[in-house]
């Protein structure tokens, strides 16, 4: 069989798959499209990639609905290569495949991330590891890099870099050219300040130049005969990369492939699996269409980790639209980029009241109706142009890339034949189609205007569906989804912490780590989501493997000594051991975390010599193999820490506070001070377009809990500090220079709450920073409320300093003495004397009775000195 008949086969029994009783016109579309594929000879094209898409649906990997024009095409559609229904959402095979404009097709597939590389591997497997290869890309000099570089060059200082690079527009792509067009500030320093002429006139000469090389994220080139036939290549890490990027193979005639991996994919995919564990038929492809109650969750801003709606830009816009369907969520992904953002003001105003919408003529409402009277599609600039003119869908669709590309003479001379018609081209003309003459300039202005930024529809509505599909399951199935949301960021404790607060506020449970409740990843409950064992420090893949599979095959452990008894040679150290007691992995299994932490060196000492007094020779605890029964090892129950060590344990082993947040007990207070959420900040800063709501130079106030503090000297001698301050909603890294130390140095404190005020400072493109102008406390907690040890007066009584000294074994006695004192955090004065190397440590602790006692017995009463 050639590759026409088989793709024809393929397309005919997916037709009567996707249409039951397709129309004649469904029918006369798929002969029209796979006409012109075999003229264009692109039959193979789409049969290699039918078969990798085949290949990941029949395993299991998740595959997108579609991506970019290829989601206009009937055939793509019937091959189930995408997902998308060119007719139902007036999609154009022409957008994708123009037979007036003869280039590659390109379709570009998203698969699920963590198995994405599957994918690629079956087609090395397929044609050959000679016939594929991975595409280099050359990293460019964009107009804000070529400035720096410039400037670094030229050795100009930073600050008066910095001064031209941030008037440089936030648009995508823009040129120095075009900035000195839109930036008047630009163009004065240009014309006025020589050093700036000079800079920027280089700059100009450099943009655009490559920077670096690299392997592209997601292109694979694929030959009839060895790569190296065709284009040189190298070595980039492990894999092999063509020297050639991606337009000069495509000039090439090469055939190119975007593999592209998607993570929202793969939480649709693992959250889909979480509801099937309760309801095994449950398709993600067969929920309902436009469901109210999720339109209704994104109306009210709930939008935390749906697809494209989640920055906090979006989220107003949908709160301002309250979109009622995948055709408003599709206009939405359409518009909020940084060009088209002008109209979303527009396109408001019409979606709340559709009377205010005009029509220039009577032919426009059925193309623009779907968008509230707005040009939001290039689709839909091709339909006017086919509509109210007659052109091809060919014809339309060149003038569009025309437009898009500003060739002003091409631009001039088509106005003619929208308005009057081309009789050699077969264009009618508009005014012959009864459009007045000047309702035709004006809808070509109209045109004009909006042209160049229209943005591809297929595309849009392609993820608009993974958007609704994430929200649906947010919506009615909200512990899976967040389950498999948090998951997919575990290596993300931003965003972990981001995601963590949505839970809260959706009264969602977040249940700590539990040794015989956890998996690798977070799981489902009844009570909330579990924590998974990813999360933790020093607890890798194979570890948890092992401890998972030795609970199936053993049982639950009973206890900490069950555990280390079970678990003997199966990766779990030391260390990993103690961060599970941290992370609250044993709680409630008979001691709390100071008992188990205190005792842990004796109870795997106990277990080690137990096992080897049953084995002859000397092996390490963690390098063999046995079962025991229990020899009755009993642990030393101790007082447990208070709410605040338990929190910053948890920190400290998972990145994150779970059993609440230091800031809980402060909120009112922050709230009285009119303090911004610092996530608020951060997200707005991390838009698209750069920042709405807060602005470089900002003054206002944040509060939080101060995470971590380095303070250094300056050039100029002077103090500074960097701070971390963190709320519920993100953290921030705080600039406190001499002028705001002097009176407020000793209110920074780790753990404790800071109140800062000052102005916002970003740079290049990095995280904002806060200037500090003044720190403040907000006031101390309740010493007896959080049980807090008892602790001397420093207003009223001399700083006092504990003295140790060490005596044989020190290496034992000084990790001993760590581990105290990260249970003992404070600012009291310790000092260690070393008698064997004659060294003398300093430390810092809160000095307590049974801080003290544990240091006795530990060194000896003689040994341990409080003066």
């Amino acid at each position: 069989t050639d590759s026409f008949t088989y793709l024809s086969e393929l397309c005919e029994q997916g037709l009567s798959e996707r249409y039951k009783n397709p129309d004649e016109s469904v029918r006369e579309q798929l002969e029209y499209e796979l006409k012109m594929i075999a003229q264009m000879g692109f039959c193979d094209y789409f049969l290699i990639v039918w078969d990798f898409v085949d290949f990941a649906k029949r395993n299991g990997i998740a595959v997108g609905p579609g991506r970019g024009s290829a989601a206009g095409s009937l055939v793509s559609y019937c091959l189930k290569i995408t997902d998308v229904d060119p007719v139902k959402y007036s999609l154009y095979f022409e957008r994708f495949l123009n037979p007036e404009r003869v280039s590659m097709p390109d379709i570009d597939m998203d698969f699920c991330v963590r198995r994405r590389g599957e994918v690629i591997d079956y087609v090395n497997r397929k044609y050959g590891a000679e016939h594929v290869a991975q595409i280099v890309t050359f990293g460019t000099m964009a107009a804000r890099a070529a400035i720096r570089d410039t400037g670094r060059a030229l050795d100009m200082s930073y600050a008066d870099c910095d001064v031209a690079a941030k008037l440089v527009p936030r648009t995508l792509n823009i040129t120095l050219e075009e900035a000195l067009k839109a930036s008047n500030q630009l163009k004065e320093l240009y014309v006025k300040e020589p050093k700036y002429k000079k800079l920027l006139d280089t700059a100009m000469k450099l943009e655009g130049s490559p920077r670096h090389a690299s392997t592209h994220a997601a292109g694979v080139v694929i030959t009839e005969k060895p790569v190296y036939n065709y284009v040189p290549l190298a070595r980039n890490d492990e894999s092999i990369i063509t020297q050639f990027p991606m337009t000069t193979l495509e000039e090439l005639g090469l055939l190119k492939m975007d593999f592209l991996g998607l993570r929202n994919l793969t939480v649709l995919e693992d959250a889909v699996n979480l509801v099937r564990a309760k309801k095994p038929d449950f398709d993600i492809k067969k929920i309902p269409e436009n469901d109210e109650a999720t339109m209704q969750m994104l109306s009210q801003g709930k939008t935390k980790g749906v697809f494209q709606l989640e920055s906090a830009g979006m989220t107003s816009v949908c709160t301002r639209l309250k979109p009622k369907s995948i055709e408003d969520i599709t206009a939405l992904i359409a518009l909020y980029r940084p060009g088209p953002m002008d109209s979303i003001p527009r396109f408001l105003e019409a979606s709340e009241d559709v009377s205010k919408i005009r029509y220039k003529h009577p032919m426009l409402k059925p193309i623009l109706e779907v968008t509230y009277g707005c040009i939001v599609y290039q689709e839909q600039v091709i339909e006017i142009f086919r509509k109210l003119a007659g052109y091809s869908l060919g014809q339309a669709d060149n003038i569009r890339r025309a437009i898009s590309k500003k060739k002003h003479e091409l631009i001039d001379r088509e106005r003619r034949a929208f308005v009057s018609g081309e009789k050699g081209r077969g264009i009618r003309g508009a005014v012959k189609n009864g459009v007045p003459e000047d309702t035709a300039n004006s809808i070509y202005d109209e045109i004009l205007a909006f042209a160049s930024y229209a943005f591809n529809k297929a595309h849009a509505v392609s993820y608009a569906i993974i958007s609704y599909e994430t929200a649906y399951m947010k919506c009615h199935y909200p512990k899976e989804f967040m389950a498999a949301l948090l998951s997919s960021v575990q290596d993300n404790t931003k965003k972990m912490a981001e995601y963590i607060g949505d839970c809260s506020e959706s009264c969602i449970e977040l249940l700590p780590p539990n040794i015989n409740r956890s998996f690798e990843s977070f799981v489902v409950e009844d009570e909330g989501i579990r924590f998974g064992l990813l999360g933790i420090k020093a607890l890798g893949m194979k570890p948890i493997a092992n401890l998972i599979d030795e609970r199936a095959r053993g049982g639950d452990f009973r206890d900490i000594e069950d555990f280390c008894r079970r678990m003997v040679g199966k990766d779990i150290n030391r260390k990993a051991m103690e961060n599970l007691i941290k992370s609250g992995a044993f709680d409630g299994l008979g001691y709390n975390r100071r008992s188990m932490l205190l005792s842990l060196d004796s109870l795997l000492s106990a277990v080690e010599a137990d096992l080897k007094s049953k084995i002859s020779g000397q092996m390490d605890f963690f390098s063999m193999a046995s079962e025991s029964k229990d020899s009755g090892i009993r642990l030393e129950k101790q007082p447990e820490f208070n709410k605040k060590e338990l929190m910053r344990m948890e920190k400290e082993t998972c990145g994150l506070y779970l059993s609440g947040h230091p800031m809980d007990e402060y909120s009112d207070m922050a709230e009285k001070a009119d303090a911004v959420k610092i996530g608020e900040i951060m997200a707005d800063f991390a838009e698209e377009g750069g920042p709405q709501k807060y602005y470089d130079n900002q003054k206002l106030k944040v509060c939080g809990i101060v995470v971590s503090k380095d303070f250094r000297t300056t050039r100029a001698n002077t103090l500074m500090a960097n701070i971390r301050l963190e709320d519920r909603s993100g953290s921030i890294e705080i600039l406190a220079f001499q002028n705001a130390l002097d009176k407020s140095e000793h209110k920074i404190v780790e753990d404790e709450p800071l109140l800062v005020y000052g102005r916002i400072s970003q740079r290049d493109e990095s995280e904002p920073q806060l200037i500090a102008e003044t720190l403040s406390g907000l006031g101390e907690a309740s010493e007896a409320e959080d049980k807090m040890p008892a602790r001397k007066n420093e207003s009223t009584e001399q700083e006092k300093t504990l003295w140790l000294r060490i005596s044989g074994d020190e290496e034992r006695k000084l990790h001993r003495i760590d581990l105290l004192l990260q249970m003992f955090p404070g600012r009291d004065k310790m000092i260690i004397y070393l008698a064997g190397s004659k060294r003398r440590l300093s430390a810092a602790c809160i000095i307590t009775d049974v801080l003290t006692a544990e240091l006795k017995s530990l060194l000896g009463e003689e040994n341990v000195v409080l003066k």
